[in-house]
């Protein structure tokens, strides 16, 4: 989970302004159960009467309601009241400050004064169904106290009288008043129900633009980190000596860079949009539940206990699966990978059968842990709903006892299942992205695992680069021993030996003998563990690696082209090489005789892979891009090995004409294409046993006549015949 709050920090500023929005979007939502709540109870119950307190009232209706509060002697009371009204020029009585604030100072007044009037005529309301004292008590002009209630039981203490009750009563004697004094109260009623209900609309509207920003925001967001990771992964990859490449397969390479990233970029969507959004909202509706005071708190408490127990099992449940999946998506990868590449050889040995029962395991082990967490989630999802469905009826079988005792309004009640099913689907929120953590915290470690990894050969704080301006391609190797990481034997051992400008350095041996590691020591894709290897008498090591491989021609072993024409391929060192230094490099290569035979030319086509040309063609353009670069060594790691003879002696015959100020070289199996090679040095389970040309090497080198004896003539053996391969 670091590497995904680290990567969104990155967006502070966006994520902040998400943030902002979600809180508009949550009190926009949080706003419209009141909305509801307020047309049902005011608008339709209380025929649009938003407050106990009359906006305009006859004259007896107000010298009566100032006599009835001279009579409890409050001169705070009585001063409020005369301030807040004056008198028309009909007679009436007009409510000044028609302020929301003020109205409810003066409701608060009247129902003060309507409760100590019941306490002190001790008419309690009973909270078992008495009918209210009589509403014109308080319609006219409050001088009738109120009477007894009907009913054969008890009265209720003093006080016992609900707000609620009062505030009804008061309600009524505003829209009896209203009646008296010829108000239209069916077009009162309607003008706030659409005055409610254009305000539901304004804070829809805005609850939608806030969300859809968020949305917006949000996919940004996540593109961007997604964007990033797979940035950071390939320049980490890119940095990478052969020894870290050797620790992570290319197929989980593969997967980290895309499955993982995507999953890391799906759950920061859902962070952003539910997970923020999900306190802010579950937050807001326990302290608008608390302000409705229906008292069935309880009830939330009891709903948040319960998918608390839900959320833990599917955690403990789940978790461990997901981290197995991710493996068993790069063991998908894997075996997949393997079949498409060898298709060839598949067909070849008919082992159609087994490589499609090895996939089917792979995807069978892989679809039963998928199956597995699905159904997690599908049992999930019904459990949740069955809480939310059993908490609301819960609510309406409790509030209907509250309407009932007159404690309650439906309003309220309609208001509280909402707020209760917001808090509820805020743990719904939350509950679906802890399902989806566990496994994006994994494809992030996986990542993390990637991004930690220090390349193993880096380069010096103080590079000599300088030192090979004027380089002139000697390269020595100074008792080198080299060994693999985890190895228990060097795979080199005392390597000494020194190539020359204009000089072919030849390199044969049997195979595993640790001719290609060798070569590969050059380019430090691999350091040495032992001596040094010098090139003008510098340290490589004491080189940048750009300006170490900036003297040399690297051929590998397996020829690599990539995806688009010739040209491109042969220019792969940059904007360095001219046109002409292509068709240069492709006529030395002896690439020429089949691009001109080709429609288009260089600008021909080349497949992923190279795969739309032959193996002798596609080694001849790797040649060709290495010497397209004209580089100080030249580095072939048995590149001539799909090369007939003829093709395979003009090569070399083009490139010590023609490139005979470099150094050149050469791993080879074949004796034919060395022997004519300045010094040939014999590997032999990573030593050199002999070190000569080919003609002392045949005196002196047992390896060496062994090898030669299986591939020469005895004419060839004799010194007859070796130059016909020329």
């Amino acid at each position: 989970m670091k590497t995904i709050f680290k990567n969104l920090w990155e967006f502070k500023v966006t994520v902040l302004g998400i943030i902002f929005l979600l809180v508009v979007q949550a009190f926009c939502d949080l706003s419209l159960p009141q909305y509801t709540s307020d047309i049902v109870d005011i608008g339709i119950q209380q025929g649009g009467i938003e407050y106990a307190v009359m906006e305009e009232m006859s004259a007896d209706t107000y010298q009566g309601m100032r006599a009835m509060l001279g009579v409890y002697k409050d001169e705070e009371s009585q001063e409020l009241f005369l301030e807040s009204y004056q008198q028309t020029e009909q007679g009436t009585y007009v409510l000044i400050d028609k302020s929301s604030k003020n109205k409810e100072r003066l409701e608060q007044l009247m129902r003060s004064f309507m409760q100590q009037m019941y306490e002190q005529m001790g008419m309690g309301a009973a909270a078992g169904g008495r009918k209210t004292p009589p509403a014109d008590a308080a319609a006219g002009n409050l001088k009738t106290a109120p009477s007894d209630t009907e009913g054969d039981e008890k009265d209720a203490p003093a006080g016992a009288m609900s707000e609620s009750l009062i505030r009804q009563q008061l309600i009524l004697a505003v829209k009896n008043e209203y009646e008296s004094l010829g108000w239209d109260m069916g077009r009162y009623q309607m003008n706030y129900l659409l005055r409610t209900g254009a305000k539901m609309l304004g804070i829809t509207l805005v609850m939608v633009a806030a969300a859809i920003l968020t949305g917006l925001l949000s996919s940004y967001t996540a593109a961007g980190i997604g964007r990033n990771l797979r940035s950071r992964i390939f320049k980490k990859v890119i940095s990478f000596s052969q020894g870290e490449m050797d620790r992570f397969s290319n197929a989980s390479l593969i997967t980290r860079s895309t499955n993982d990233v995507q999953q890391i970029q799906m759950v920061s969507v859902m962070l952003l949009r539910m997970v923020l959004y999900a306190p802010i909202l579950g937050i807001g509706g326990v302290v608008r539940v608390l302000n409705t005071r229906t008292g069935m708190g309880w009830v939330i408490a009891l709903a948040v206990g319960i998918i608390s127990v839900l959320v833990v099992v599917v955690m403990a449940v789940a978790m461990p699966k997901f981290k197995v999946m991710q493996r068993l998506v790069d063991r998908m990868n894997l075996v997949s990978r393997e079949i498409l590449t060898g298709i060839p050889v598949i067909r070849a040995f008919s082992r159609e059968k087994h490589e499609e029962e090895r996939f089917a395991e792979a995807n069978r082990n892989l679809m039963k842990t998928q199956l597995f967490t699905n159904r997690v989630m599908t049992i999930m999802m019904p459990a949740m709903m069955l809480v939310m469905n059993g908490i609301t009826v819960l609510i309406v079988w409790v509030g209907a006892h509250g309407i009932e005792l007159g404690t309650l309004q439906v309003g309220d009640m309609m208001a509280f299942i909402t707020y209760t099913m917001q808090i509820v689907m805020s743990f719904l929120m939350i509950t679906m992205i802890s399902v989806m953590l566990p496994r994006a915290g994994v494809a992030a470690n996986r990542i993390q695992e990637v991004l930690d990894v220090e390349p193993s050969i880096l380069d010096p704080r103080e590079a000599g680069d300088e030192q090979l301006k004027k380089c002139r391609g000697v390269l020595e190797f100074q008792d080198v021993s080299f060994r693999y990481p985890n190895a228990d034997e060097d795979a080199l051992e005392h390597i000494s030996f020194t190539a020359e400008p204009g000089k072919t350095t030849a390199i044969i041996g049997s195979t595993g003998c640790g001719k290609s590691t060798l070569l590969h020591l050059i380019p430090r894709f691999y350091d040495v563990t032992g001596g040094s290897i010098t090139l003008d008498g510098v340290d490589i090591r004491a080189l940048s690696q750009k300006a170490l491989r900036a003297q040399l021609g690297f051929v590998p072993q397996k020829a690599v082209l990539f995806s688009g024409d010739i040209a491109s391929n042969l220019k792969f060192a940059g904007e360095t090489v001219s046109d002409e230094a292509m068709e240069e490099a492709a006529r030395i290569a002896q690439a020429m005789e089949f691009i001109e035979q080709k429609e288009e030319g260089f600008a021909s086509a080349i497949a992923q892979g190279g795969t739309n040309v032959s193996g002798g063609q596609k080694q001849r353009l790797s040649i060709a891009r290495a010497i397209a670069r004209r580089p100080r060594i030249f580095l072939f790691d048995d590149s001539f090995s799909a090369l007939d003879y003829k093709t395979d002696a003009k090569l070399r015959q083009e490139l010590r004409s023609r490139l005979s100020d470099a150094a050149v070289i050469i791993v080879a199996q074949r004796i034919s294409t060395i022997l004519h090679a300045d010094q040939i040095l014999v590997l032999e389970d990573g030593r050199i046993v002999g070190k000569g040309t080919h003609q002392e090497l045949l005196a002196s080198c047992e390896t060496y006549q062994e090898i030669a004896r299986s591939q020469l003539s005895e004419a060839e053996l004799a010194g007859e015949g070796g130059a016909d391969h020329e």
